[in-house]
């Protein structure tokens, strides 16, 4: 089964490495923004931000986080994963520090964005997985991603749905 996704990730440094996650062909994803659309939402400001990301998560099963450098705690990406939880979808993240960016650069590993989240009174990081490929090679750990992607998805629906 095809599963529909949304991915969430800090623009601007990660940009790249999620549009590597986002072509592999192992789901159907969502629709990214462009440079030119995703500043017309902020001009809307916090209410119009909200308003695309809620219907961007709109009849998706499953939140991936790509995790990169500087993903954890950032306003947006917090308000996805407790939105995404919230409506009872799969969560789970990817750390994407160790793939390559535009400029053939990878970056330092982030935190663990689940971390300071609770559900009746338990850590969401130790709910949700997070998967961090064992590799330094930036087209091994692609294939790492690509070869799991899948099975990293339906765990996490299963995980939700115990909750």
């Amino acid at each position: 089964m095809i599963r529909k996704a949304f991915y969430s990730f800090h623009y601007k440094p990660d940009n790249w490495r999620a549009s590597q996650v986002r072509t592999m062909g192992c789901l159907e994803g969502n629709k990214p923004a462009t440079d030119n659309d995703w500043e017309t939402i902020e001009k809307g400001g916090a209410k119009a931000i909200q308003k695309w990301i809620d219907d961007q998560l709109n009849g998706r099963s499953v939140l991936i986080v790509l995790i990169g450098e500087n993903t954890a705690g950032r306003k947006w990406i917090n308000y996805e994963i407790e939105k995404a939880w919230n409506d009872k979808k799969g969560v789970f993240g990817v750390y994407v520090h160790n793939l390559k960016d535009s400029n053939s650069n990878q970056s330092k590993k982030g935190s663990n964005p689940f971390e300071g989240f609770t559900v009746d009174g338990e850590a969401l990081d130790k709910i949700v997985k997070t998967y961090n490929p064992a590799y330094k090679i930036s087209t091994n750990v692609h294939k790492h991603i690509k070869e799991n992607l899948s099975d990293w998805i339906e765990t996490a629906i299963e995980i939700r749905n115990k909750y």
